[in-house]
């Protein structure tokens, strides 16, 4: 029979527990042989934090110590977890706690209570969806948010790139461009007027910066509405877990937070040649400019370059495209050159291996005249033009220079200023996590940083499990021909499975509405790419047309479910639409067949 401990000696052993508890920042009771203590204890060296471990398996009186934490704790298993005289449990709850950020957090010794349970940085559609996300499921939540003015001086309201200055006036211009050509159309089809037709800046300007208007309020009132405090201050770290806000008249106040989201998005990126801050504008400016631009000179051939290229020549104004190298990077080359040279055949010059090295003013004015002297990229060749707006669109940098992530600890790649996560969108540092453009090799994309802050915050708070899934994002190019695209492009899918393990099925069709008015025929593709390994399940979806946007949301929802040729082949077309092009095709690009389309 175990001998039986007194009162004394039990008291004894709960003061040498509490002592060791009391005076080491990290305390493990653990067992040596033990899988689960050998986790924790790997994440400690890992976190580079000194513990002191009490192997009870290796102590004379280790089972009287277990008996001992048991009354003291509850807690019977090991490891036995203690930091900074707080009992944080066994392997589970001490990883949970470091996957939450309450780990770091006793780490610290910051155990008080904090203002908020997160405070998001930035008020664009990631950080508003996670933001009312996370304070419907009952958390006290911050969202601040602050529009630095452009070079020119624009600024805008709440929503962020998309709302203000990017998706939604993006497509309203697009319409008003695309409604021009369905006018021209409209003679073929009947349509009589005698008026000549001619386009006005300032009353299209007026109708979209009205639309714009009221969604900001929209969501300033959804904020309040859900109980998330809205600041307009410019956000910035000063500790891990307090941040500094700065209002537009410079009065500063400081916050802390359990949690924080980072949702600073992207501006556009300036050239750094003599006169172009002074004189051009960017996608950020272009939307609310308050004259028509005139012959413009869009510098790049980003989606952004393309798409603001295409709607100013769909107005009628004369404009150039200039190309430092191909179009549309990281997109399937195949589409990008179609889109290209269909802008090309309606009115669009490009500029191609010439890169800009000096703008200077020839007269100020609404529009003024500007002078670009450009360089060949493949000769010292120079050559000059005038022009009356510069638009640069040669890509866009992330927002996080200037938000003191070196004083939180938040590792950054410093070529881009983009933010390394894993696949909960979290940091290096645990209670910081990020979401949108600023994530480094992520899809920068409105409903992707909508669908990530909303999944994070029923994570973080709702006891859910699901994570965005970032492979077959279904998106649009709004070139003045639309190109929809989904999963991999011909070059990636090449280069992941082989030539010869994908067959890529392609077309070229004539619209019917193009038919009447005799244009464009036989100019608008699509082509799937299917894997031969795999049953030829759809990898890469392309559609180049009208309507791209609506015709690729459902073969997006299609490839989600792991859509095979096979079934597209046995999907009954909707006829005569575009896209049931993609329940016919037949001709392979290694067959090298005929793939024009006449009649029906």
């Amino acid at each position: 029979m175990p001998p039986v401990e007194n009162d004394s000696g039990k008291n004894g052993l709960k003061s040498e527990i509490q002592q060791l508890i009391d005076s080491n920042q990290v305390c493990v009771f653990s067992k040596s042989y033990c899988p689960f203590c050998v986790k924790v204890k790997d994440l400690f060296k890992e976190l580079n934090v000194d513990c002191n471990v009490v192997e009870l398996d290796l102590l004379e009186n280790g089972a009287i110590y277990q008996d001992t934490l048991l009354e003291m704790t509850g807690q019977k298993t090991v490891p036995n977890v203690f930091i900074n005289k707080t009992h944080v449990g066994g392997c589970d709850k001490t990883l949970q706690a470091h996957k939450d950020g309450s780990l770091q957090q006793l780490l610290s010794g910051e155990n008080e209570a904090y203002d908020y349970d997160l405070i998001v940085i930035g008020g664009g559609s990631g950080g508003l969806a996670c933001s009312k996300e996370a304070a419907a499921l009952g958390k006290k939540v911050m969202v601040l948010d602050y529009v630095v003015p452009t070079p020119k001086g624009t600024t805008w309201g709440l929503g962020g790139t998309c709302v203000n200055v990017g998706c939604i006036p993006k497509k309203l211009m697009h319409q008003t461009a695309l409604l021009g050509t369905a006018m021209h159309d409209a003679r073929k089809f009947g349509w009589q007027f005698d008026e000549s037709v001619k386009h006005n800046w300032e009353t299209m300007k007026e109708g979209v910066n009205n639309y714009i208007g009221s969604l900001n309020w929209n969501y300033r009132v959804a904020l309040r509405d859900k109980n998330v405090n809205y600041v307009n201050a410019y956000a910035e770290f000063i500790e891990p877990h307090k941040i500094k806000g700065t209002n537009k008249r410079g009065k500063e106040t400081f916050y802390t937070s359990a949690r924080f989201v980072l949702a600073t998005g992207e501006r556009p990126r300036y050239l750094g040649i003599p006169g172009d801050k002074e004189y051009c504008i960017t996608s950020d400016d272009l939307f609310s400019l308050p004259h028509c631009p005139g012959k413009t000179l869009v510098i790049g051939a980003s989606y952004v370059a393309l798409e603001c290229g295409g709607f100013l020549a769909g107005l009628g104004l004369d404009v150039t495209v200039m190309v430092r190298s191909i179009l549309l990077r990281g997109f399937d080359q195949d589409m990008a050159n179609r889109a290209g040279e269909h802008m090309e055949e309606h009115g669009v010059k490009f500029l191609r291996k010439y890169v800009p090295v000096k703008i200077e003013e020839l007269e100020a004015g609404s529009p003024g005249r500007l002078k670009v002297t450009a360089k060949s990229t493949e000769t010292d060749e120079l050559i000059e033009g005038e022009y009356n707006t510069v638009l640069i669109a040669v890509g866009r940098d992330a927002c996080t220079d200037k938000i003191g992530l070196d004083k939180a600890g938040v590792h950054v790649n410093p070529k881009n200023g983009k933010i390394p996560v894993n696949d909960e969108e979290q940091t290096n540092v645990p209670h910081i996590y990020a979401v949108g453009d600023i994530l480094e090799g992520k899809w920068e994309l409105t409903p992707v940083a909508i669908q990530a802050g909303r999944l994070l915050a029923r994570r973080l708070y709702g006891g859910a499990k699901t994570k965005v899934d970032y492979v077959n994002v279904p998106t649009t190019v709004f070139t003045p021909l639309e190109y929809g695209s989904c999963g991999l492009s011909e070059d990636r899918a090449t280069e992941l499975y082989g030539q010869e393990n994908i067959e890529v099925f392609h077309s070229l069709f004539w619209p019917l509405e193009f038919t009447v008015p005799g244009r464009d025929n036989n100019k608008c593709y699509g082509k799937i790419i299917c894997n031969k390994l795999d049953n030829d399940r759809v990898i890469g979806f392309h559609y180049l047309g009208p309507n791209a946007g609506e015709v690729t949301q459902g073969f997006g929802a299609a490839m989600k479910c792991g859509a095979t040729k096979e079934q597209l082949d046995t999907t009954i077309g909707i006829h005569p639409t575009c896209a049931e092009i993609f329940t016919t095709m037949e001709v392979t690009k290694s067959s090298g067949g005929d793939i024009a389309q006449a009649g029906c």
